[in-house]
Formats: structure tokens, C-alpha cells, sequence
């Protein structure tokens, strides 16, 4: 009976082959087949030729001019990527001058929402420095109506006060805002409708 149980055992540990053990790339976490296809081939060479040399050998030596490739691959790649870098800043830091070198015009919309009814849309108080939830709790009080602060498609936010007082909201910016030069503040009405 003793001999049955190990005769099955040893034919269970035959059938039962043992986990291979795989190595994974420093860089990029790809088996070190595959740094090729990812982003940092130069990269994951230089750490598998340190770690793992005979790996190294195995997959990269056969063929030197892969190698070289390989390598003005990659420092082409890190020039490219160190223009981009450079092209970023550069853009950003115009956007911010246009942006102080633009008059900052504040726009008060009117906009049909259903029929007849009417909401009135004013963006661009923020560039003042005006706090726009303020804003918007100040102006629903005054004209006792619904009031909120939305981000427009462009993801500016904009006041959106219900009801068509385009003309008193311009007049109670102008008196309630005298940082706003009156050059700066738009009103545009939608046509109405005939009927």
C-alpha cells in the first residue's frame, strides 16, 4: 500500500512541471523580449546588458547593426522628446503674455432657452478678479431670480441668470464692479422671434 502512494506521487510530480521563471525589464516591465517595441528600447538595453549579461548576449549579439540602430533610434527619440519639451514652455509662457496683453472684455449674452423664456449669460468677470459664485449669489438676489455658475465648452466659467434683465445686469455690473472699464463689457441680444 505504501509503495502504491509514492508510485502516484512520483508520477504526480512528473506530470506537474515547475514555473519557469521569468525575467522583467527594469525600464519598461516587458519580458526583455519585447523592449523592442516599447518606448525606451535604448533604455531597456543598457539595463539588461548591467543585470543580466547573458540574456543580453543571447538576444542582442547576433546581429550588431540592430544594436547601433537601436541606439540612434533611441538618441533621436531623446531629442525629440527634449525639442518637444523645450516647444511646450515656449508656448506656454506666450499663452500667458497674450492672455495680459489682451483686453479682457466681459460678455453679457441673452439666449432663448424655451420659447420665451430667456436666460442671460455673463462671462469673463474672473479676469477682474471677482469672485463668480459671489457674482452669481449678488445678481440672483437682485433680480429674484435662479442664478448658477456653469463651465462653458471652452471650460471658462460663466454666470447663467434666468430671466431676460440683460440690460439691468449691465447697468448693476457697471455700478457694482468699478475695476470694469465699460469699454469692456459686450451685451449681445439674439434676435426675437416673430410671430
Amino acid at each position: 500500500m505504501h509503495e502504491i502512494e509514492s508510485q502516484e506521487s512520483d508520477i504526480f510530480s512528473q506530470v506537474v512541471k515547475k514555473a519557469k521563471d521569468v525575467i522583467y525589464c527594469g525600464v519598461c516591465s516587458f519580458p526583455p523580449e519585447y523592449c523592442e517595441y516599447g518606448n525606451f528600447s535604448g533604455k531597456c538595453m543598457e539595463w539588461l546588458k548591467e543585470n543580466h549579461m547573458e540574456l543580453y548576449i543571447r538576444l542582442y549579439s547576433q546581429d550588431p547593426l540592430i544594436i547601433e540602430k537601436q541606439d540612434i533610434i533611441f538618441e533621436e527619440k531623446e531629442k525629440i522628446d527634449e525639442s518637444n519639451k523645450i516647444r511646450t514652455k515656449e508656448e506656454t509662457k506666450g499663452l500667458k503674455k497674450t492672455k495680459k496683453n489682451t483686453i479682457s472684455k466681459v460678455l453679457i449674452k441673452r439666449v432663448e432657452r424655451n420659447k420665451r423664456k430667456y436666460v442671460v449669460i455673463v462671462q469673463g468677470l474672473e479676469l477682474y478678479g471677482i469672485d463668480v459664485k459671489k457674482a452669481s449669489k449678488l445678481l440672483g438676489k437682485k433680480f429674484a431670480t435662479g442664478s448658477s455658475v456653469t463651465k462653458n465648452v471652452c471650460d471658462i466659467d460663466e454666470l447663467v441668470i434666468q430671466g431676460d434683465h440683460i440690460d439691468e445686469i449691465y447697468n448693476y455690473i457697471l455700478e457694482t464692479y468699478p475695476e470694469i472699464p465699460e469699454e469692456n463689457i459686450e451685451c449681445f441680444k439674439d434676435k426675437q422671434k416673430k410671430k
